[in-house]
């Protein structure tokens, strides 16, 4: 830390010297950044670690030093973008009151760049594993064979699950190289990733090869992956049991965190809190964290706005649905790792009728694979129809979920989702609200309760009048019945 009267001038940017622009009216006889009136640095510092903590003020805060102070404005010097960015947004009301509380004139704190880098010229934002250090375990030997395999099932990983057997197509190709980056831990500040996309396209697959492949090539990190079911469920039994600190030190000490549908923490008020320390400790201490959703953070419904804030902070990937060639892509290899031969027609008829999920198209082609093996004859469409009715129905009927109404709704008439959910009433947004809930009262088993739940809370009489409204316009203008339609087609797709 650099002590009050002890600011090397020359160690500023000229920015830092003019306070990144001082207001109009400061004059010749404002005290200049380096009189020796300046307040305390190390006093400040010290109660900026006490409302901040030891790792997060070492993270943060530990290059910054003392700019000096002019017309009620505060200078703190930080060695980078990254630092001012992140401080700006996460820790400026503290900084506020431990400047205040050594120099009280103080009305607003501002953040400007010093000349002088990081002492070891690091990103703050990016764990770096290859050192060993106090909140760092992972080591440089790398594994393979039977002792990767054992420690990857002793993780709760599947083996199978790797970047060698993930598919990668136009639906999922940023997703693959972010989560690449992170298992290389490339500089890239991808910290948190946060993975999302429907049910069944390689989320956890993903999820889990960066886990294995940091795994194989260092064998002494500490990696952790469970489900957000599990979280809760184990969070709630330390509750119980009095273990709570025993959880906590599970879950707030590994290099790398990896959870797998973090949507299921909405609603869940005392898990959340719980994640929420969990998340900082982690970030705090330079660990990384990797959540999968199959939705964005900002849609998941009763999730905390601080939470949703902290998941989007980093990286956010989307999966979508494969291409046709993505699909016919992954039977061919799901063939040749099973070892099964099957005509170029059953791929194309498997991968033109099973569009919106992976984990069924791999089901259906272990279903054809099953049939020729035991059958002992050659495979063809007319064969393997019967087999796979139950799945084909299941694609073609797709299930309508409110959530996917407000989605294509909010899309055709051009406003956000979240107005879906607000309290503004002007037309262009009160209407669509009450097609999407018309939509949801006819597509949906939902009751008049769940769907107003689902709309920002509103009750079942809102619903009937919006039902009624849209029913009534449907007689009166042409179009609107033809705009219903082409909705619900899209919603079938």
């Amino acid at each position: 830390m650099v002590p009050s009267g002890q600011l090397n001038p020359a160690n500023l940017s000229p920015a830092a010297m003019d306070f990144n622009q001082l207001p109009d009216n400061a004059t010749d006889s404002t005290p200049s950044a380096t009189e020796p009136d300046q307040p305390a640095w190390e006093e400040i510092c010290e109660g900026l670690r006490k409302a901040v903590g030891t790792d997060a003020f070492h993270r943060w805060f530990h290059a910054a030093t003392w700019a000096g102070h002019r017309d009620g404005i505060a200078a703190i010097a930080v060695p980078g973008e990254i630092h001012q960015v992140w401080i700006e947004a996460n820790y400026l009301p503290e900084l506020t009151t431990a400047v205040n509380a050594v120099h009280e004139n103080t009305r607003e704190v501002k953040l400007v760049l010093s000349a002088k880098p990081a002492p070891d010229g690091s990103d703050p934002q990016v764990p770096d594993h290859n050192h060993h250090n106090h909140h760092n375990h992972c080591g440089h030997t790398v594994l393979s064979g039977e002792a990767l395999e054992k420690r990857v099932k002793a993780i709760g990983l599947n083996p199978s699950h790797t970047f060698s057997s993930f598919v990668v197509g136009a639906n999922n190709q940023f997703a693959h190289a972010a989560c690449e980056a992170v298992a290389r831990k490339s500089k890239t500040g991808y910290n948190p990733l946060f993975i999302h996309g429907g049910s069944g396209l390689g989320k956890t697959h993903l999820m889990q090869a960066i886990g294995q492949e940091l795994i194989r090539k260092h064998p002494a990190c500490r990696i952790v992956y469970l489900t957000c079911e599990k979280f809760t469920n184990e969070f709630i039994d330390g509750v119980r049991r009095g273990e709570i600190e025993k959880f906590r030190s599970r879950y707030r000490k590994p290099d790398v965190l990896l959870i797998d549908d973090i949507q299921f923490l909405a609603g869940k008020e005392r898990s959340q809190e719980e994640f929420f320390h969990t998340f900082n400790t982690l970030l705090d201490g330079r660990n990384q964290v990797i959540l999968s959703s199959d939705r964005p953070a900002s849609e998941i419904k009763s999730l905390e706005p601080r939470l949703v804030s902290r998941f989007e902070c980093g990286l956010t990937v989307e999966i979508q649905p494969p291409l046709m060639e993505t699909r016919l892509a992954i039977l061919k290899q799901k063939s040749a790792d099973w070892k099964v031969r099957v005509d170029e027609s059953i791929f194309v008829y498997l991968a033109e009728n099973i569009r919106s999920n992976v984990r069924r198209l791999e089901g259906a082609l272990m279903r054809v694979a099953s049939f020729a093996s035991l059958a002992g004859e050659s495979v063809t469409v007319d064969k393997i129809e019967p087999l796979l009715r139950d799945l084909l129905v299941e694609e073609s009927s797709r299930i309508i979920s409110i959530d996917s109404i407000q989605k294509t709704v909010a899309e055709h008439y051009d406003i956000r989702l979240a107005d879906m959910i607000s309290r503004r009433r002007p037309a262009s947004i009160a209407f669509p609200r009450q097609v999407a809930m018309y939509l949801s009262r006819n597509l949906t088993k939902g009751s008049l309760m769940e769907i107003g739940e689902a709309f920002g809370g509103r009750d079942h009489g809102t619903v009937i009048h919006a039902c009624k409204k849209v029913q009534s316009q449907v007689t009166t203008e042409p179009g609107l019945k033809d705009t219903l339609a082409r909705l619900e087609n899209l919603l079938r797709r």
